[in-house]
This record gives structure tokens, sequence and C-alpha cells, in this order.
């Protein structure tokens, strides 16, 4: 365990306690001895890297789908950093919590002005400067806007653990919050030489322990009930403490530490907090009785520039004549080399031995206990890194199958979505250069408003869409008392009738038309094919021709003759068949040439259904046409197939005159000429 002050401390020195992790406490520790403040290096947190770094690698990799960063420590920015092999990138801004952080990038060359960096105000005059989440959220609101989180990605660099506000207000504000870990706490085991500093301090020389996180209280809390007896927990209990930040004194305070001093963030204002404790510790023996040999300081009031809160009720100092005895000091902690030997005998000997190896296995069984405990911990960790990495492979595949299911939706529609943002960021660089008067203000949202609604309309032909657009134009324009505005609202109210209007067709009634139409081009007959009724000949029986004179009344040789000359004309006039075919060519298709009249057919059918789907009056008039001049050419007319299809072709003409859609471009005139007046 490095980071421990070697030595005992001088009689009458005031300590400070200082449980920062190892190799963070330089610079405190140089400022306190400039104040005559000798410091004791107890680490309550050590750092160490995560077990394993591939999130926050693959985090790295894609920096740039994140619109910001946030480091919670300097131990995030170095950990963070010492898996990041590659330039940070300039436009994408970092946000950290204090002035450590802010020097803990520097290191790795990542500062202002090259480099966009978020931090709270860390001036040293202000006592109330505070360095935690809450103040970097309100600094990201400052300088990046309310609204600049909504649907962007944000990156958290933290240990493993920790608060989940920041990431909360974030979530709140429509951002997409992913943290990673990029180191992890553990619990530290002081040495020896550490336990015997403690053990001397406690026993009542002037110290004060400094904790810098609500961690290191729960581990302090933690290793004095292990290590310490119990008048030693006590005494560590009323001992001075010094807290940057409410939360930790809040958390000191539920262990049951009285004497808890607030100094706020920085190191300067820690100095100053312990030079502070040091004064008063110092001036307490001063104010004593001198008779008084061992007093105990169970209620000694602060200071007045300590801000400290104590759970002791008894600060007030009582009368003399209800004053109690006072308490027995602690008795001082010795090591074992310096005591007084009462005897070399044999029994010391056999005693110390006995010591010594119920200290060994208790030592040993208490080291397996951690090691146990520290197994399961680590299982338990790794069990649920398992599940969590499980889960996000699951909803990576599914985000994936997603993704490769729109795409083929989106490439359509690629070209106009470039043209619409092309036109949106024209349109933004229009505010930025649009008059401060309210007028053109409101113009300009109605320009807009007018202009996504018509690109809607156009793409989609939602009339609805559009009426609401043009009605919300209307009622921005309303609170406008200007002539130009009148003539706005007026080209506004005439779109709105307009679309109001506009008649609503069955595009999927008149599609499902052309689809039965189609379905039925193989099936009807061509001019050519067309079939000849041939007469069937009969004779008539001797019992009819008998019938037929009896009727008449005329001989039955006259009848028999009249039916026998007709039966032969009949025969004749079947041979041949006259028919008029106004297109001659009709009647020289051969069967192969049929097929493709006939695929042909249904290619028109086809382009006039697409046509129809997106609201193309042109070509679905031209199509419809070309089909029907087809059927009257080349199929024959006689055919009850082919009076169906042409009656399912005409309904498509005579439903289709409503389907292009109207435009609202007299509301758009009517703005443009608004600005150019102006």
């Amino acid at each position: 365990m490095a980071g421990v002050t070697n030595g005992r401390p001088q009689p009458g020195a005031f300590t400070a306690v200082v449980t920062r992790p190892a190799g963070q406490s330089g610079d405190l520790s140089a400022r306190l001895a400039a104040e005559g403040i000798e410091t004791l290096e107890f680490p309550l947190i050590d750092i160490a890297p995560v077990v394993d770094d591939a999130p926050l690698r693959a985090a790295f990799a894609s920096l740039d789908s994140y619109a910001l960063v946030v480091f919670v420590s300097p131990n995030a920015v170095d950990h963070a950093f010492a898996a990041f092999d590659a330039i940070w990138p300039h436009a994408l801004p970092i946000g950290v919590v204090g002035p450590g952080s802010v020097a803990a990038l520097a290191r790795h060359g990542v500062a202002a002005p090259g480099h966009r960096i978020v931090s709270p105000s860390s001036s040293v005059d202000d006592d109330g400067a505070r360095f935690d989440s809450e103040a970097l959220y309100a600094a990201l609101e400052a300088e990046l806007g309310e609204g600049e989180f909504d649907g962007k990605r944000v990156l958290i660099v933290r240990g493993d653990g920790g608060r989940e506000w920041l990431a909360d207000r974030l979530r709140e504000a429509g951002a997409q919050v992913e943290a990673v870990a990029a180191y992890r706490r553990v619990v530290p085991d002081p040495s020896i030489g550490a336990w015997e500093r403690v053990h001397a301090l406690l026993a009542g020389a002037p110290h004060a322990w400094l904790v810098t996180s609500s961690e290191g209280v729960r581990n302090l809390n933690d290793l004095a009930h292990e290590h310490l007896t119990a008048t030693e927990v006590t005494a560590l209990k009323r001992a001075p403490l010094v807290a940057p930040h409410p939360r930790i004194a809040e958390t000191a305070r539920g262990f049951g530490f009285d004497s808890i001093t607030m100094s706020g963030a920085g190191d300067e204002r820690i100095v100053r907090a312990l030079a502070a404790c040091a004064q008063a510790q110092r001036a307490a023996p001063s104010a004593a009785a001198p008779s008084a040999s061992f007093d105990q300081p169970a209620s000694t009031n602060p200071a007045p520039t300590r801000m400290s809160d104590t759970n002791d009720t008894n600060n007030v100092t009582p009368q003399p004549a209800m004053a109690p005895p006072p308490l027995p000091p602690n008795p001082p902690y010795t090591p074992y080399e310096a005591q007084k030997r009462g005897g070399m005998g044999m029994a010391l000997l056999w005693f110390i031995v006995i010591v010594f190896l119920a200290a060994a296995g208790v030592g040993g069984f208490a080291l397996n206990r951690k090691v146990e405990r520290m197994d399961a911990r680590l299982a338990q960790r790794q069990q649920a890194n398992d599940a969590q990495v499980a889960e996000l492979r699951a909803k990576t595949d599914q985000a994936v199958a997603t993704v490769h299911q729109v795409d083929s939706q989106f490439s359509q529609l690629e070209g106009k979505l470039a043209d619409a943002q092309n036109a949106q960021q024209a349109l933004q660089q229009q505010y930025a250069d649009l008059a401060r008067n309210r007028d053109d203000w409101t113009l300009a949202e109605v320009e807009q408003m007018l202009s996504s609604a018509s690109e809607q309309l156009q793409l989609t032909g939602n009339t609805q869409l559009a009426l609401f657009a043009l009605q919300s134009a209307d009622s921005r324009l309303a609170a406008s008392d200007s002539s130009q505005a009148l003539a706005v609202r007026k080209a506004i109210a005439q779109d709105i009738d307009k679309l109001k209007a506009a008649p609503s067709t069955d595009l999927t009634g008149l599609a499902i038309k052309l689809d039965n139409a189609i379905e039925q081009a193989d099936t009807l007959p061509l001019a050519g094919e067309a079939p000849i009724t041939h007469a069937t000949p009969h004779a008539s029986t001797p019992a009819d021709t008998a019938k037929v004179a009896a009727a008449t009344g005329e001989p039955r040789w006259k009848v028999w003759w009249e039916e026998f000359t007709t039966g032969i004309g009949q025969q004749l006039t079947s041979l041949v068949q006259v028919r008029r075919i106004d297109n001659a060519d009709a009647m020289l298709n051969s069967p192969q040439q049929g097929y493709f009249i006939r695929e042909n057919l249904k290619l028109r059918l086809l382009s006039a259904r697409l046509a129809l789907l997106s609201r193309n009056q042109t070509t679905l008039k031209s199509d419809l046409a070309a089909a029907d001049a087809a059927l009257a050419r080349y199929f024959d007319a006689s055919s009850k197939r082919t009076q169906t299809v042409e009656g399912l072709v005409k309904d498509v003409e005579r439903g289709s005159a409503a389907v292009e859609v109207p435009n609202i471009d007299t509301s758009l005139q009517a703005v443009h000429q608004y600005k150019s007046r102006g």
C-alpha cells in the first residue's frame, strides 16, 4: 500500500489524514505542508482498470456518432485515454465535473481553445461553487442550450457503478445516453504502518480526516470496525471530518460522525478548512484549565470560520455544578517493540509465540474470507456483464434486421429527402439573416410551414396535413395587422377552400379494377380468332311435313319441296360469311404476335396502375387511352370478356378525374411577394 507517510507525528503537531486514492494527493500534501500541517496518506479507495475494456474501446471507435462525451472524474479521463490511441475530434464537445478533470484532459493534449470543454465555473473566490453532476448539467444547458440533446447520442465515461442523476436528466432532455466503465473501485488494505499512525492519532493527537467520496466514508466505517477497538471507533466518530460536498457530509452523518466541516470543492478550499481545524485544535488546549492534565474535548464548539454540522446535542457548555467528571483519555497506541518488557522469562516468550500464532491464524482467516468475498463479487459482476453483453448482442441483431428491412423503403426517397434537407438548411440560413422585427419572424415561420406542407403534399398527397399547416399559418398571421399579412391570409384562405373542395378518390378501388383487367388480358380473344357459327342441317320428318301441309292447306309435295330448297340454301350460305372489319391488319396477326399484343396490353395497364398510385394524371390518361385503343383495334369487340375489360378501363378513366393533388402555390406566391416588397 503506497502513499503512507512514514514516521510518527511530532508531539502537538496537527495531522491531516488524506484518504484520496494512492498517488493523487501530491499537490494537496505540498499545500498542507506550506501551512505547517503534516499529512498521513491513508487511501480508502484504490483505482484499478476494468476487467473488460471492450465496451469502452467500441464506444471510442465510434466517437463521430456522439454529440457529447462526459468524463465524471480525472480517473475516468486517464483510464479512458489509456485505451484511446487516436486524436480526439476537435468538433466533439467534452463535459467534465471540475478543474481536476480539465487538468487531466490537458495532460492528454485536449484543452481549450482547440477543443470545446464544458465544466462548472471554477472561481476560487466563489465559496458556493460546486463541482458535481448538478453543476455540470447546468453548465451544459447554459453553453449548449436546453434542446440541444433531443435525439442526440451522449456518452458518459465513469467508474463501475456511480450516480445515475446526470444520465437520467439527459434522457429526460431527449438524449440517447450510453454509459461505459473506464475503471473500477476496490477496497484497499492499509499497511501495518498506516494503522500504527491511525492508532497514535486516535489516542489523542490533534488531527482531522479528509474524505472526498461517499464510498470512501463507507469503506472507512467498514475498515474501522474490522481493525479498531470500540474505544478507537468512538474516537474516530468524534474526530473532525472535512468533506468537500454536502452529499459526502450526509453519508458521514449517517454513519455517526459528529464533527463535519463543509469545505467546498477544490484544494484551496480544502486547505483553508483543514487550517481552520488545526487552528481550532491548537487553541483548545490553551483555553483549558492549567490543572487539568488530561481533558477530553467531547463538546468543543467549532470555530466561526468552519461550516460544520454535528449530530452531537451536547455542544452547550454545562454549568460548573452540573459538569460531569472528565473522561479518561484514550490510551496512546505504542508498538510492541517500544513497550517495557517485564522480563525475559520463558513464560513471556511462550505468550508472545501464542499471540503471534493467534494473530496469524485470525489474519489468515480474515484474508481468506476477504478473497472469497472478492471472488464471489467478481463472479457476480462477470455474470452481470455477460448478461448485458448477450442482451446488447440481441438488441444489435434486432436493430440490424430492422435497418435492412427499412433500407429498401428509404432508398426510393433518398433523393427527395436530400433535397428537403438542403431546403431546410437554406431556410435556416434565411432565418439567421432575417430582420428582428415581429412581422419578419412571423413571415419566416409561415413560409417554412407552407414549404414543408407543399413538399409533403406532393410526396404523400396528404391533404389533411397540408390543410392543418395552412390553418396554423393563418392563425400565426392573425396576430399581425399589416396589409401585406392580410393579402397572404386571403391567399391562404383560397388554398384552404381548394383543399376542402378536393374530391376524395378511391385509389384502392381503381387499382383493384386495373388488377382485374390485367388478370383477364390473357383470356381475351383477338379479332381474327372470333368463333364462326356453322349451320346445322336437319331433315324434316314426314310427320312434320304432313302437319305443315294440313295447317296450310297446301299439297304435301309442295311443302316438302319448299323445305328442301330452304335447307339447300342454308347450307350454301353457311359456307361463306362476310363481316365488316375497320382494321385490316388485325386479321393478319399470327398467334405469336397475339401473345405480344396481350403482353403490351398488360404493360399499359400496369403502367396506368403505377401512375394512379403515384397520382400522375398525365401518364395515367395516356396509358388508359393506349389500352382502350388496343382493345378496340386488336380484340374481338363482340366478346363479353373484351367488353368487360373495356368497361373496367373506362371506369378507371372516369374515376381518375380527381387523382391529381391540388397545390398551395397561391399561398407560397403571396408569401414571396410579401418578402419582395419588404
